[in-house]
């Protein structure tokens, strides 16, 4: 190419790279390849939404240019917001912090790509970044210096490689400013804050702990909080608008209607939570306001928020009015408040009017994936959504009883609805918990059925996944010791909805039994900020996750404030009792592992009295159950099998490929456990993810990969002797 020809032309060039890339690379070459290109993937649709064109993305760098250097660094902010959530979702070993550099230069053009001083300025910008951070050129900062509310560190002339001047560097700090752009000339990085000016499309609230609610956490954090008061919140404020949106009243002077108002609160609160750049808090704290007179400070101090949302809900045959006003809790000021009158087919429109009002009242800015995302309904039929609402209404009242119940409203909005995937998540739920806390018969089904049906509702439901799905799919991984793909779910379900607890806690459950229990404590912690009328629920969790740490005064702190709020819970007993082991309170240990075992008998036998060395509970790390099973040992209990024995009776033939026994009848469980105590064989016919969680000590058990035949029955027992085979809780 003679001088010529040669394109010149001035660009706004971004240049990308991971910190620690080789690290990550001889550490996990699959997942940091599978990682990487997941983040570039973010990043390249990022620098597209903000005008931009990736030119090329060599092995961890990714380079890209823009035509005007606003775009570029509100592309580099946004970008650094959105990694920083996904890296709040993994390991601390395991984050992929990206440095970015801005420049402003002359490159030369040829076919797609560019070269020249300005890229290798650019390139040597991003070595001098922090991990997670914007260094920008002189020329960069001339073009934005008053155009974007963010603050600048001056870091002085850095020499840099092959560039014959020195270059004048910047460091641009990821918050945003009230007024113009300040220089603030210091070496020292200052500290970050998640800016609201640009907002992440898929930004996760990550709080390390709040000192005032919890004393348990391990690794408390010191947000900077905004005022909601002249005096002190009981929780500090996030870093970011702030939300309750409390129950909305019944007017319809009819109490059946009471599921209507309470629906119309909970889809104002998951639409509002779509929304990334507002922190709200979830449903079950707020309910606990409902019904009683309030004070708007007092509710904005016990739940750490600024603004407070309040309204009515009048709904007569087909017509509704929904009365909502927003309230600024730290001048006491409503921001707005206006009527909505329209039919019930006319709902959806109603609450997004509602929630565009709330954004438009704190000024948040949506970028077009977002508004995407909050715009899209789950379904459009009202009768199937009203269905849905009944349905939930009975779920949340948590008897047995209403789970039936539930799932007759659930089946009809699916019916009326084939694509009504929250629904279908609500009916995998429900089945899934009712095999889980032996309420299978409730629902009119065996365990295998309930199973079964949560399995078939939760594929339908993953045809459009809602964060729901993905929380059941992410308890199912884990408790058949799938704790990757847990955690993957887990991820997804906080990445739709991050102010929703479920997912937060499924991505806590899920890290315990994996043998991560530090990021676990992250993660409770997380869920407890946003649902602080209800912390307690989750300091299960919490406890066991201390109790790996070996914490064991704050473990034994945990766990018996959780007992306390939930005395049923009958492993949080045993957790209790090797944590007093390891703390050397053995009497203490002996009363919890009575009440645990006392609790088990109600559901199956007493197997864990001698506890079987722990191979009942599916931890993945070893040195876990080894923690576990020490405690108990110490706290006195004892850890040997018992001794097989045999009786006499002809048991009836099998069916081929079954496990069902001809002419065998069900019995319940104190006749099993006095045909165990005389010496029956038994043998167990469930997963081996479930007999790993669980097994009666003198129990046989037919492996995934074992063929049941007469050949492996006739190595247990003779054709005369007695043997029960074992489900789930009974023989």
């Amino acid at each position: 190419m003679t001088p010529d020809q040669v394109k010149r032309k001035l660009t706004a060039i971004l240049s990308a790279d991971v910190k620690g890339y080789s690290r990550l690379m001889g550490e996990d070459e699959e997942w940091t390849l599978r990682t990487l290109n997941t983040y570039k993937g973010l990043i390249r649709n990022l620098v597209g939404e903000h005008r931009g064109r990736v030119v090329a993305s060599p092995g961890d760098n990714v380079l890209a240019e823009f035509a005007s250097v606003v775009d570029a660094v509100e592309s580099a902010v946004e970008i650094q917001q959105v990694l920083r959530a996904k890296n709040a979702l993994l390991p601390e070993t395991r984050k992929m912090d990206f440095r970015i550099g801005i420049n402003l230069g002359d490159v030369i053009e040829e076919g797609d790509s560019i070269y020249g001083d300005g890229v290798n300025i650019a390139a040597r910008l991003e070595g001098l970044a922090d991990p997670g951070g914007i260094c920008i050129s002189e020329s960069a900062f001339q073009q934005i210096e008053n155009k974007i509310p963010l603050r600048y560190d001056y870091l002085g002339e850095h020499e840099v490689k092959n560039i014959a001047k020195p270059v004048k560097v910047y460091r641009a700090r990821i918050e945003p400013e009230a007024s113009s752009s300040q220089v603030i000339e210091e070496k020292k990085p200052g500290r970050k804050r998640l800016s609201r000016a640009i907002l992440a499309g898929i930004a996760l609230v990550v709080f390390a702990g709040a000192a005032a609610l919890y004393q348990f956490a391990l690794r408390p954090s010191d947000p900077k909080m905004e005022v909601a008061s002249k005096k002190k919140s009981a929780l500090p404020l996030p870093d970011k608008p702030s939300i309750a949106v409390l129950p909305f009243t019944n007017m319809s002077g009819d109490r059946e209607q009471e599921y209507f108002s309470d629906g119309i609160t909970e889809d104002l609160i998951t639409d509002i939570s779509k929304i990334s750049g507002i922190f709200v808090i979830a449903r079950n704290s707020v309910f606990t306001y409902k019904g009683k007179p309030v004070k708007i400070p007092q509710v904005a101090k016990e739940l750490g928020v600024r603004y407070i949302m309040e309204g009515s809900v009048r709904r007569e045959g087909n017509q509704l009015r929904i009365n909502a006003q927003l309230i600024d809790a730290s001048t006491d000021r409503h921001l707005w408040a206006e009527r909505y009158d329209g039919t019930i087919d006319k709902v959806f429109a109603l609450q997004d009017s509602i929630t565009k009002k709330i954004v438009s009242a704190l000024e948040v800015k949506l970028s077009s994936g977002v508004e995407k995302q909050r715009a899209t309904k789950e379904t459009n039929s009202p009768q199937a959504y009203d269905n849905f609402l009944k349905g939930w209404a009975h779920y949340r009242q948590s008897s047995p009883e209403s789970f039936a119940k539930a799932t007759t409203y659930f089946e009809q909005a699916v019916k009326l609805d084939p694509e009504y995937s929250h629904a279908y998540a609500a009916l995998a739920l429900i089945y899934w918990e009712g095999a889980e806390y032996q309420r299978w018969k409730y629902l009119d089904v065996s365990f295998s059925e309930a199973k079964l049906k949560a399995r078939k509702y939760l594929k339908e439901a993953m045809k459009a996944p809602t964060p729901l799905a993905h929380s059941v799919a992410s308890l199912i991984h884990k408790r058949e010791s799938r704790y990757q793909e847990a955690i993957t779910e887990a991820t997804h379900a906080i990445a739709l909805d991050s102010s929703d607890p479920i997912g937060y806690r499924a991505m806590a459950d899920a890290l315990i039994w994996s043998g991560n229990s530090l990021q676990s404590a992250e993660f409770t912690a997380n869920a407890m900020r946003l649902d602080p009328k209800n912390s307690s629920d989750y300091l299960d969790l919490l406890g066991i996750a201390q109790f790996n740490l070996e914490q064991f005064e704050k473990a034994a702190t945990s766990l018996k404030q959780y007992i306390k709020r939930n005395p049923d819970a009958e492993w949080s007993y045993l957790w209790l009792a090797a944590t007093y082991g390891h703390l050397g309170r053995k009497q203490e240990a002996f009363s919890a592992m009575k009440s645990f075992n006392d609790r088990m008998e109600k559901i199956a036998w007493n197997y864990m009295s001698t506890l079987q060395g722990v191979d009942v509970l599916s931890l993945k790390e070893q040195k876990d159950a080894e923690r576990l099973r020490e405690g108990l040992r110490i706290a006195g209990v004892p850890l040997g099998r018992e001794p097989v024995s045999k009786a006499t009776k002809l048991i009836s033939k099998t069916k081929e490929g079954d496990f069902e026994v001809e002419g065998a009848t069900t019995i319940e469980v104190d006749v099993a456990k006095a045909l165990i105590k005389r010496g029956v064989i038994s043998i167990d016919v469930r997963p081996d993810s479930f007999w790993n969680s669980g097994h009666i000590p003198s129990a046989k058990h037919i492996k995934d990969n074992e063929v049941f035949s007469k050949a492996w029955l006739s190595r247990l027992a003779r054709e005369d002797q007695e043997i029960i085979f074992y489900c789930e809780g009974a023989g």
